[in-house]
């Protein structure tokens, strides 16, 4: 722990100067090379993390070594608070995030991440290449300097529990439900009857093993990743949210690439992104099966008794943050 906060603490310390150039270095009079840090608190084997590596590599081929994108999968950099809070210094030039822990900066944006807002992931992928996305967009940059360069299909986020089946949201009634440390969770947690526990992601596995909370909710390729299946039980298919994550960058680092390297940066985002989705897809309709091989006891619940309590709260709790007709008019999409 105290190896992390040095770490962290290193990295916001010399973030001012790395944002300022770039994080351009010059080796013995050798090409000058951009090296900029992406991180991201899912693991190594997760498809974000080898989408990483992947746009790592095509930028660096083909900028021939001037873009050094360096991957830090795993949470390595912090939680994802303290990660954010980085990209906005620049100690990290490159983000992976969800939208609802962007909220405090653009409280509109936390809107694309709610419950039972989209009607499947095309619906979704329709909403985020809008206008709407330039809006948010402008309101992060101006406020925060984080500009969102892409985007992912993170998947269906469904229920998982250590020792209790769920088959509906009655059965939910004080249930110490995991969830990530963001008010429209919680929000949703509470419709279900449910007691919301919001605790970092790095440190999920260690609370469902010792039975600090009862279950968490998450879409099935990180459930698998990060080996939540050892300490869960059940599985129940509430597909509750279709989750999307963003790619941010920090906005100096970003406009200090130049204008022909940047264009290379962000076509291999583009092109990795869609790998991604392809790949994380496959991943959820092969995951039920593996989960069942595993022994884990797959539920069909009451997929009505989950949505109606949230659905009636949440669109009129959130209507001012999210802006007034925001909900309807994603819905007229």
């Amino acid at each position: 722990m105290l190896l992390h906060q040095l770490n962290r603490r290193h990295l916001i310390t010399g973030a001012a100067a790395l944002s300022a150039t770039g994080a351009t270095m010059n080796f013995g009079g050798a090409q000058a090379q951009t090296a900029i840090r992406w991180s991201t608190v899912l693991g190594s084997t997760h498809p974000e993390a080898q989408m990483i590596q992947r746009i790592s590599a095509a930028i660096k081929d083909k900028t021939g070594g001037r873009i050094d994108v360096q991957g830090f999968p795993g949470g390595q950099l912090g939680s994802s608070a303290e990660t954010v809070e980085m990209t906005i210094a620049g100690a990290i030039g490159l983000l992976c995030e969800g939208a609802a822990a962007l909220g405090q900066f653009a409280p509109q944006i936390s809107v694309i991440e709610a419950p039972y807002i989209w009607r499947d992931a095309a619906h979704m992928a329709k909403a985020l290449s809008s206008p709407m996305m330039d809006e948010f967009n402008a309101i992060l940059v101006a406020r925060r300097g984080l500009r969102i360069v892409g985007s992912t299909y993170y998947g269906k986020r469904h229920l998982t529990t250590g020792n209790k089946a769920i088959h509906s949201a009655k059965d939910m009634a004080g249930f110490k439900l995991r969830v990530p440390p963001v008010d429209i969770f919680r929000a949703m947690a509470e419709a279900w009857g449910a007691r919301p526990t919001p605790i970092n992601f790095a440190e999920l596995y260690l609370a469902l093993s010792q039975g600090a909370v009862d279950g968490q909710e998450n879409p099935l390729p990180t459930i698998q990743t990060a080996k939540l299946n050892e300490v869960q039980k059940y599985l129940v298919l509430t597909g509750h949210i279709i989750t999307p994550r963003l790619i941010v960058a920090n906005e100096r680092v970003w406009q200090s690439i130049p204008a022909a390297d940047r264009a290379i940066v962000a076509a291999a985002i583009k092109e990795g992104t869609t790998w991604h989705d392809t790949e994380l897809s496959r991943q959820e309709q092969e995951l039920i099966g593996t989960f069942k091989a595993s022994g884990m006891t797959v539920i069909e619940p009451d997929l009505d008794s989950f949505r109606k309590p949230v659905l009636a709260d949440l669109p009129k709790r959130f209507e001012e943050k999210w802006g007034k007709g925001r909900w309807d008019s994603i819905q007229a999409l």
